[in-house]
């Protein structure tokens, strides 16, 4: 059960089907220290050299790996996510989507499909990728771009792919993250897959489902009172953060908050002097951070690039090559590799007719009842305070400060 990975970062996609019982033949990936990360955890994964997937044609991609046309068990990947993300959305009041030259990865994903045929292929990727047009502008939806590339292939080659989107949340099945991700999959001979079904859920008793697993469970053998004081966030709002409660994030100190009203209503970012809650699954490791991005620890520190492995449960002995920057930026595009494994082993039951080689997976965290109590939460410093006011509150995506000026500049350069 042969698999071709395109955009694999730091593996955990594959990973967890390579624990699922498939063979990683061959990577695509681009970045340096992902493929670095690569070479020193599996050294047997095949690397394509050089590793821009738009620097080859699809057929040389499947000769470097010694694969042919229907050879591949199962094309799989992650294109990009720039183009679909809520990033854009907030930034441009809409996600740009197809009309960003980055969603080129997907077009280049769907080449290679053609020129493989696999049984079976699975992309993943955040869950603006599965959004509907709104807009006459908006002319080239992902989903769109999918169906219509599927369907020709089909016509070319007799095949019956027809794409189906999974919206999975990984806290559902145990990994202690609140992490959805749309998952994209379809079969050669049009076979369908059903959701997964969940093991995990907000309440220990909900449904015989067990609880979420929280960051406690993650994180509490490496929870030490005396850190690394270069843990400490820095840049200007970084001793704002001790004044603001685990769970929860600037929004705090705003009108609807508990604490001074320093800031308006959602007119930052929802990762602003975000913090995680022992008690709770941690928000979304995001790939990008600056100094004030969480989520934080709940010490109000920043996480150890360990810390950020054990939330999407990567093993223990997985190195992660480069910068603090860079394996941020690598664990934050990855997939769980349990939730790699999860659906691994679906597609091995539900497509392929095969016997999974075993249930359920070993990477996700045991659940502890040995949880301590929250941090106290500081006053703010007195260097903040010059902010309370009346501020309002974000008028709505697209209608901030920011998008008006740029709409105002593309108006003008229109002129």
């Amino acid at each position: 059960m042969k698999v071709l990975s395109l955009f694999t970062g730091a593996g955990g996609l594959d990973l967890g089907l390579e624990r699922a019982g498939f063979e990683i033949v061959g990577c695509v990936e681009a970045n340096r220290d992902c493929q670095e990360t690569l070479r020193r955890n599996r050294p047997e994964w095949k690397l394509l050299e050089p590793g821009d997937i738009h620097a080859h044609r699809p057929g040389d991609i499947l000769a470097a790996f010694g694969l042919k046309k229907r050879g591949p068990t199962l094309l799989a990947g992650g294109p990009p996510c720039q183009p679909f993300s809520k990033s854009g959305q907030w930034k441009y009041g809409r996600a740009r989507r197809m009309s960003d030259p980055r969603a080129a990865t997907l077009r280049a994903y769907l080449d290679v499909l053609e020129a493989a045929l696999p049984e079976a292929m699975l992309l993943e990727n955040v869950r603006g990728i599965a959004a509907t047009r709104q807009r006459v502008t908006h002319k080239y939806e992902a989903l769109d771009v999918l169906r219509a590339s599927l369907r020709r292939i089909n016509r070319r080659h007799g095949t019956a792919y027809e794409p189906f989107a999974l919206v999975i949340d990984a806290a559902a099945y145990g990994v202690p993250q609140r992490r959805e991700r749309v998952f994209v999959y379809a079969a050669r001979d049009a076979s369908v897959m059903n959701a997964p079904l969940a093991t995990h859920g907000e309440a220990a008793s909900q449904g015989g489902l067990f609880r979420f697993a929280n960051t406690w469970d993650a994180l509490a053998e490496y929870d030490d009172p005396e850190f690394d004081p270069s843990l400490l966030p820095g840049g200007v709002w970084g001793d704002l953060l001790p004044s603001i409660p685990e769970g929860a994030n600037y929004s705090h100190h705003t009108p609807r908050g508990g604490g001074e009203p320093l800031f308006g209503w959602r007119t930052k970012y929802w990762s602003f002097l975000l913090k995680l809650a022992r008690n709770r699954p941690s928000w979304t490791i995001q790939a990008q951070a600056g100094p004030a991005t969480g989520p934080f620890h709940w010490r109000s520190r920043r996480l150890m690039t360990r810390e950020l492995a054990a939330l999407q449960c990567f093993p223990d002995d997985w190195e992660i090559h480069g910068s603090t920057t860079s394996a941020r930026r690598q664990l934050g595009n990855a997939v769980p590799p349990p939730i790699g494994e999860l659906l691994g082993l679906e597609i091995l039951r539900q497509l392929l007719g095969e016997t999974p080689p075993h249930p359920v997976s070993s990477l996700t965290p045991t659940l502890r009842d040995d949880c301590t109590d929250p941090e106290h939460v500081a006053e703010v410093p007195a260097k903040y305070l010059y902010l309370r006011g009346d501020h309002p509150c974000h008028p709505g995506p697209g209608l901030g400060p920011g998008a008006l000026k740029r709409l105002e500049e593309q108006l003008e350069q229109a002129a």
